[in-house]
């Protein structure tokens, strides 16, 4: 037993170490999910503040991204995500690098997306910012998985 008082062995782990930045594999997924979604709510009540509307037209049609777009597009990309990292990772723990990579790019990539749509520019620029948070959070919730993992295969 460590001097912290969590086991691990090769297989699993309880390890629950945020000061470390180490965490079981839904422990990362969970603190990834409401590590993004909180700043991003925080980020949306700013860019209303700001006077964004969070809505786009598109063909004639108008519709909001807001708040409830802001909750499903950061909590259920982020739950896909890190849930298919930690189960590839139960047989190839060094998968998570591969995950951090993509888990940054995608959310990165996508802002271009939220340019293009004509929301204000308020909107925009509170979207894309939430689009940074979600790629920090994910690379930091996918190493703060695989440290521990990394420590259980060298114990």
């Amino acid at each position: 037993m460590s001097s912290t008082g969590t086991t691990t062995s090769a297989t699993t782990t309880s390890r629950l170490n945020p000061a470390t930045l180490e965490l079981s594999r839904p422990w990362a997924i969970a603190a990834t999910a409401i590590g993004a979604l909180v700043p991003n709510l925080v980020i949306w009540l700013l860019g209303l503040a700001a006077g964004g509307s969070f809505e786009m037209t598109d063909a004639g049609k108008t519709s909001s991204v807001a708040p409830g777009g802001v909750i499903m597009l950061t909590v259920v990309p982020i739950l896909l995500g890190m849930t298919l990292a930690a189960l590839i990772s139960l047989k190839w723990v060094a998968v998570i690098r591969p995950a951090e990579v993509i888990g940054a790019l995608l959310p990165l990539a996508t802002i271009a997306l939220t340019i293009q749509a004509d929301f204000d520019t308020a909107s925009t620029i509170a979207l894309s910012v939430m689009h940074v948070v979600i790629a920090v959070a994910v690379v930091a919730g996918l190493e703060a998985m695989r440290r521990p993992l990394l420590r259980a295969a060298n114990a």
